[in-house]
């Protein structure tokens, strides 16, 4: 199933205008992921907010922003206020510049997301605006408000869509100098032609199994050793299992599903 929409809005530059959507590029919900449980019962845990001073739960209605300024002094902003504050980044990705495609150092990009048109009235516009992307060999400068925070992004053309990367600002790249400038300016010239020979035996094609996850690997193996460990679940009304034993059983009967239908996957790729 293809991932739902992370930002619908508009796409614009100088008076050529088209709605898009945003979808993520990268996912992580195939990796194995636990839930935390009472080792004791083997119930699902579950996490509140606790009032500091009064010590009791705080209704999901009550809980709101604060901005600290002072001890224990907040300026306290509801969900509705925060909204309020629309800037016009909320729905636009207006194109402000342009810079050469190669002249963006790879530490300054942040996130990938696809940017596609929302609807076919859009799609001429939208191809517009990529095919001259394309043929000037640029990408778009522009900003987005991405979790109530304007971020910079850079607009990539790519195939018949647009990536999307959020840019990290200059204030959060530490500069490389202070890491790198002690480091010997040159290498031993006997020894760099012996490691260009090892270099060229281990180069091959991109992949992305050259950046297989191990532990991931292992983790389902452990899971599945685990489960073979596992007595079987008593029939229905036979069992003299207590609730909270129950509970265990249906858990990890949902997570050998999962692990199965991932395993499934493997196979069949």
């Amino acid at each position: 199933m293809a991932p739902q929409y992370y930002w619908k809005g508009y796409l614009k530059l100088s008076l050529v205008t088209c709605p898009v959507a945003m979808k993520p590029a990268t996912s992580e919900s195939e990796k194995v992921r636990f839930h935390t449980l009472n080792k004791d019962t083997g119930n699902r845990v579950v996490s509140q907010y606790i009032d500091s001073v009064t010590g009791k739960p705080v209704k999901d209605q009550n809980e709101a922003k604060g901005y600290a300024r002072g001890e224990n002094d907040y300026v306290i902003l509801t969900d509705d206020e925060l909204d309020a504050v629309a800037l016009d980044t909320v729905k636009t990705i207006d194109i402000e510049k342009f810079a050469p495609a190669d002249s963006i150092e790879w530490i300054y990009l942040e996130k990938p997301h696809y940017l596609i048109p929302s609807d076919t009235v859009g799609e001429e516009a939208f191809a517009v605006i990529r095919d001259a992307m394309k043929a000037d060999n640029v990408v778009g400068i522009s900003k987005l408000v991405i979790g109530r925070r304007e971020r910079a992004v850079v607009l990539e053309p790519r195939d018949n869509g647009i990536v999307l990367w959020s840019l990290r600002y200059g204030d959060e790249v530490r500069p490389e100098q202070s890491y790198f400038d002690d480091i010997a300016d040159d290498a031993d010239p006997e020894l760099v032609p012996l490691v260009q020979q090892l270099i060229k035996k281990k180069t091959a094609k991109w992949s992305p199994d050259m950046v297989s996850d191990p532990i991931q690997e292992s983790l389902l193996k452990l899971i599945e050793e685990k489960k073979k460990a596992m007595p079987k679940r008593a029939a229905k009304g036979k069992s003299s299992v207590s609730a909270p034993a129950s509970n265990v059983v249906n858990i990890m009967d949902a997570l050998r599903k999962s692990v199965e239908a991932d395993l499934k996957k493997r196979k069949a790729g």
